[in-house]
Formats: C-alpha cells, sequence, structure tokens
C-alpha cells in the first residue's frame, strides 16, 4: 500500500463484516416523522398482477417481470466542474411487487450517475429532507441509531478525507442542507466509483433502503478501440429489504443474514437486457447491498473482467463466475452468444453461511449480428506494481468478535466486533503512517466461518496473497473479502 494521501488524512480502525457500514475506519479511514403507520397490502401474487381486496402483510404493487433496464439520470460535469443538488427524503417506490416506503436520493433507486473527469470538482448541496430522528441517542453509539442522519461518502476516490469534502464523520441532520466540495486530482485513475451514506449508525438502514449511485471518472478505456466501441450498463445491484409495512425503521429488519427478500440491479427486480449476436458490451457492475457476498454467473456465458474497484487491469481474466462484496466495483465485458435468453443470477457460495441466490436480470439475445472482437491486450496499468524492495514497514491486523453462546437466536445488541482488540472509537487514532510510506499489511480474520470485507478509504492497495499464497495476479483494490480464520 502506497499511502500518498492528501493531507489531513487520519488513520482508523475497522468495522464488522455488515459491509463496514455501522463501522469503524480503518488505514486512511474504512468503513462502514417516521413512517411507523400500518400500511394495508393488497392481495395476490405479485407475478400475475393480481390487485385484490385489502389485507393485512406487506403492501403489494404491479409487477412486470422482466421490464426492459432503466438506467439512473446521468449528470455530467462541464467547464471543469459537476454542480448539482441532492435531495435525501422519503419515497414510496414499487419495487418487485411490492409498495415501499424508502429512503432516498432523489427519490429514485439507484440515484444520479456523476460522471466527471480527472481535475474536476464535484460540488453538491445535500438537503436532508427526512423527518427528526424520534429517538435519543444511546450510550453505546456504536449501536444503530438516528436512521434520519446522513452524510455523504465518494466510494473510491483518492481525494481529500476532511472538511466538506469526502469526510464520513461530518453529520448531516435531518431538516438541514449542507455543501460538499470533492476535487478530483488531475492524475486520478479513471473508473467506476460510487457514492453512499457513511453516518455511523444509520449507514446500513440508508444503504438498504437503496441510497447510492455511480461516479465515473470518464476515460480509463479510451485508448483500447474494443471497449471504446462497446455500450456501457450500468448495474447496481441491492439486497431488497423492508418489513411488514413496506419500511425499515428497525435494525431487526436488517440484522439477520442472508435475509434479502429478493436482489435488484438498479431498483428493479429481474430486469432485462437486450444485445444483438456477437456484440460486446461493458457492464459496470456495483455491487452496494449492505452486507452479503454475491457470486454472478451469466447463462451460457463468460464474464471477461477488465477493471476491479476502478482500477483498469494489466490483462484480461475470463471467469465463468465472479464472486463480489459489498463495496466493490467489477468492469465486465460481455459478448453476446447465440439468440436466446439467458439468467443473470447469484449462485451458491459460501461465505461462512450461505450467501443469497436468485434471479438478478435476464439477457435476451435476438436481432442481426454485430460481431465485435474482444481485445487481446489492455495496454499498461494506471497503477505499477509495488516491489519487495519498496516496503518500509510491516503491520498485522488482526479482525474479531465476541459472539453470544447462541449466535443465530441472538439480538444484535448482544454482539461486539474489534479491530486489534479494540472497538471502534471515532475520536482515538489506532495507526499512523507517515505519508509516501510503503507498507505490507497482513489482515487475519480470526473469525472461524464467516468472511469479512476489508475497505481503506482514498487510498487503493495492491493484493498480494490469500491465506498465505501468493496470487498470480496481483489487482488493486479499496475493497475486498477476508476469509473466516485466513488472511
Amino acid at each position: 500500500m502506497k499511502p500518498n494521501a492528501p493531507p489531513s488524512v487520519q488513520p482508523r480502525g475497522q468495522s464488522r463484516r455488515r459491509f463496514l457500514l455501522n463501522s469503524a475506519s480503518l488505514g486512511a479511514a474504512a468503513l462502514a416523522p417516521a413512517l411507523l403507520g400500518l400500511a394495508l397490502a393488497r392481495s395476490g401474487r405479485a407475478d400475475d398482477m393480481d390487485m385484490g381486496t385489502a389485507t393485512r402483510g406487506v403492501p403489494r404493487a404491479r409487477y412486470q417481470k422482466n421490464a426492459p433496464l432503466v438506467e439512473p439520470e446521468v449528470r455530467r460535469s462541464a467547464n471543469g466542474e459537476l454542480s448539482t443538488t441532492l435531495r435525501v427524503g422519503y419515497a414510496y417506490k414499487d419495487i418487485g411487487g411490492y409498495h415501499l416506503s424508502l429512503r432516498t436520493y432523489e427519490g429514485t433507486i439507484s440515484g444520479p450517475t456523476l460522471r466527471l473527469k480527472p481535475g474536476d470538482v464535484l460540488r453538491i448541496r445535500l438537503t436532508n429532507a427526512l423527518p427528526p430522528n424520534p429517538d435519543p441517542l444511546p450510550a453505546e453509539m456504536s449501536l444503530p441509531h438516528h436512521f434520519n442522519t446522513t452524510n455523504f461518502h465518494t466510494h473510491g476516490l483518492h481525494v481529500s478525507p476532511g472538511g466538506i469534502s469526502d469526510n464520513i464523520f461530518r453529520v448531516m441532520d435531518p431538516g438541514q442542507s449542507y455543501d460538499i466540495e470533492v476535487a478530483i486530482p488531475s492524475n486520478h485513475p479513471r473508473g467506476t466509483f460510487w457514492y453512499h451514506p457513511h453516518n455511523h449508525g444509520s449507514a446500513d438502514v440508508q444503504i438498504s433502503s437503496g441510497m447510492a449511485g455511480a461516479i465515473i471518472i470518464e476515460g480509463d478505456f479510451d485508448d483500447v478501440p474494443e471497449i471504446a466501441a462497446a455500450t456501457e450498463p450500468l448495474l447496481i445491484l441491492n439486497e431488497v429489504l423492508f418489513d411488514y409495512r413496506g419500511t425499515i425503521e428497525n435494525y431487526d429488519t436488517v440484522w439477520p443474514e442472508a435475509v434479502p427478500r429478493f436482489l435488484s440491479v438498479n431498483g428493479q427486480r429481474e430486469p432485462l437486457l437486450q444485445m444483438r449476436p456477437g456484440e460486446i458490451q461493458r457492464w459496470r457492475i456495483v455491487h452496494a447491498g449492505h452486507e452479503d457476498n454475491l457470486r454472478l454467473a451469466l447463462e451460457a456465458h463468460g464474464l471477461h473482467i477488465i477493471a476491479w474497484d476502478g482500477i483498469r487491469k494489466a490483462r484480461i481474466d475470463q471467469l465463468q463466475e465472479l464472486e463480489i462484496a459489498p463495496g466493490q466495483r467489477a468492469d465486465v465485458l460481455v459478448q453476446a452468444g447465440t439468440p436466446g435468453s439467458y439468467a443473470l443470477q447469484a449462485i451458491a457460495n459460501d461465505q461462512g453461511y450461505a450467501s443469497p441466490t436468485g434471479p438478478l436480470a435476464r439477457l435476451v439475445v435476438a436481432g442481426e449480428p454485430m460481431p465485435m472482437p474482444l481485445p487481446s491486450a489492455l495496454g499498461r496499468a494506471p497503477l505499477a506494481d509495488i516491489g519487495d524492495a519498496e516496503i518500509t514497514n510491516k503491520r498485522r491486523l488482526t479482525l474479531s468478535a465476541e459472539e453470544p453462546e447462541a449466535p443465530a437466536a441472538a439480538s444484535y445488541q448482544e454482539f461486539s466486533y474489534y479491530v486489534c482488540g479494540q472497538l471502534f472509537d471515532p475520536e482515538r487514532v489506532d495507526q499512523r503512517i507517515p505519508l509516501g510510506a510503503v507498507e505490507e499489511w497482513t489482515v487475519v480474520n480470526e473469525a472461524k466461518n464467516d468472511d469479512h470485507i476489508f475497505h481503506v478509504h482514498t487510498n487503493h492497495f495492491q493484493m498480494v496473497a490469500v491465506n498465505g499464497k501468493p496470487l498470480a495476479t496481483r489487482d488493486w483494490h479499496d475493497t475486498v473479502i477476508v476469509p473466516g480464520n485466513g488472511s
């Protein structure tokens, strides 16, 4: 890891695996009126669009399976800046046959896509239009609380983490407006990044609602004609959760492992993607779920991965299955095969417990052939490999937990999560690193079973080994999976 971060970076501690969002910080900083009325449901099956008489249960809505994929609104920079607004507020959304009341950006799921160039400045006036928090601050601040308080994190960007920039310690209370200004360096890597709330205590709930959007730093493959010519659908994945009223107002709704009702793409359940035989598309995949890893597979097609976490790879890797963790981004090339209908789905995966499975989207290949070649090479990666001779220090970081006797029957208040044996404290600095140092970190997950996610703000890092075994390809990441009882 090369922490060539801007000034004001403060090393922090790490979080539990629940997406780093109710969380501690690590390295440069890591992750991490209420609608309480009873809603009447509609009877009938979602898949046959029956809207019968009102009954108890989750409010139902019309649902068209395999509706065309809808891309989020795009907002582009001009003349060196992107100046825009974001409104955080409740909105009723019909998703997958259910009528839900969710916290959103701009009343949409997902939020607007922000497209910029290196050297641009991102300016946002964020208005928190959520109602006042009904709960007092808890005595133990690491517990979930104040679900209507928010803030703003630009996940993966190498920018200042202080002031009114990418400062995850800012508190944006309901009923107030806040200015955000993020200066993107002129030499910033180009690729796929994203934004989401990171307020300690509420981020899990807000992200589960769908508060997330993509940030695209343009031009990463302009020098590779085969990729530059491809259309690039954006696929923001999420785990859809809600209670019997169609809301998320209690943390118990998101606490149990692997509990999503279903999976979504851009706020849609099983949308439709279309390609012509032989066509190549670049899919920008963002895992914006709050907790669970997903193992993706596209029926009868390979996934040619060209970038991880916004950093282009040195070579193309063809995979039949792709495991992606919350927070990660994977850019893949898909070459359409013969005419037909193919499922994109989350298949069986073990992350210490069974990851969610089920359909994500459907690809229909039809029309006149459109033969397009895959690139033979990707050219030079934007970040050079770190050599052993560059390393100035080594660190060992441990992730551990204290669990009750019967975890499956316990409430979230009975669990404690530690980094290097310490609970998260935003006022404490656990690791201090000289600017410009090059360090080798061994991150050890002491949990016997469950995988944990490891994320560092501001700086990407190069992953060189898993469980002590060197990797053939040393990709750059800002988010990785640390296997249970492993490193």
